[in-house]
């Protein structure tokens, strides 16, 4: 592994833990099953964004942040893509609480079949013949998992198009913002929407349940709001040392460890046709990473 200009020594381990952190959130999830999955939300908000501010103020990364905020287009992509994360991080924190972690994996699975329908909608990017194939395996997928679960798997279709979005916005960023200020704007421009959802709380669900556990609960609510920094800071580095296929194979780590836990931890269901849909998903990511590699050899050569 001696790439030029990639390091693998230093952003595998990087990656790996990046991966590994995401995949673990449904046990962390569980652990924090005292507090209603709103109010979980709420303080990954609050607590990854005092995370990333104190990043920046340890990094003194100020001049670059202040550069940020005067590029209006970057500005609304932030907030778009703030939008959509806080979605995902939304649906996913309920979906794990209601012991649907195997849909929720799912949803991680088939996120690379929704970020090239979006390419195609968006960007007006063209598939080849392969990739239409690998796409046609993943429609019936859905379709399979369909008639299995009784509705559509709208846990699945939501994390996937939620985050997609986020991507496409990530896109249009072009690299222009760094991972941490970039995840530091998203978090502050959430942050107003979460004290609003920790408000209704109080008021109409039930009650603020941050210190009921004492201070192991607080530790942990607080904990899982750094951990959403942290990876996402992990990743943004090992992006840097780590070429592109790289990374695009090791995005499969977080639901491969997710769909075990719920399997193997959790003990849900996967009857005959649902283990049919996950194949047709499997293959036709097997298809597009066989298509991906094919190309790249074939431009290197």
């Amino acid at each position: 592994m001696n790439d030029p200009g990639h390091d693998y020594a230093r952003g595998l381990p990087l990656g790996l833990t990046a991966y590994f952190i995401w995949g673990s959130f449904p046990l962390v999830i569980s652990m924090l099953g005292f507090a209603s999955p709103y109010e979980i939300v709420v303080w990954r908000v609050v607590f990854g964004f005092l995370t990333a501010v104190l990043l920046i103020a340890i990094t003194k990364n100020f001049k670059s942040l202040r550069e940020t905020f005067k590029n209006r287009a970057n500005i609304t992509w932030i907030a778009a893509s703030a939008i959509f994360i806080f979605i995902n991080w939304l649906v996913y924190v309920i979906a794990i609480s209601e012991h649907h972690v195997v849909e929720s994996s799912l949803g991680y699975f088939i996120n690379p079949l929704v970020t090239i329908l979006l390419a195609v909608v968006f960007l007006r990017e063209k598939l080849s013949r392969v990739q239409w194939v690998a796409m046609s395996f993943g429609a019936l997928a859905v379709i399979v998992l369909t008639i299995d679960y009784g509705r559509p798997p709208w846990i699945a279709l939501i994390l996937a198009g939620s985050f997609g979005i986020y991507g496409l916005a990530k896109n249009k960023l072009g690299g222009k913002v760094s991972a941490l200020n970039s995840f530091a704007i998203e978090s502050g421009f959430v942050v107003p929407i979460a004290i609003v959802q920790l408000i209704l709380i109080q008021v109409i669900g039930g009650g603020i349940l941050f210190a009921s556990q004492g201070v192991l609960g607080m530790a942990g609510l607080a904990m899982y709001g750094a951990l959403t920094a942290i990876p996402l800071i992990l990743f943004g580095a090992a992006a840097q040392h780590l070429p592109l296929k790289v990374m695009g194979f090791m995005q499969y780590i977080a639901p491969i460890i997710q769909f075990t836990l719920g399997l193997v931890v959790f003990n849900e269901p996967m009857p005959t046709a649902r283990w049919l849909g996950f194949s047709l998903v499997w293959l036709s990511l097997a298809i597009l990473s066989f298509d991906m590699i094919r190309s790249r050899n074939q431009r290197q050569s």
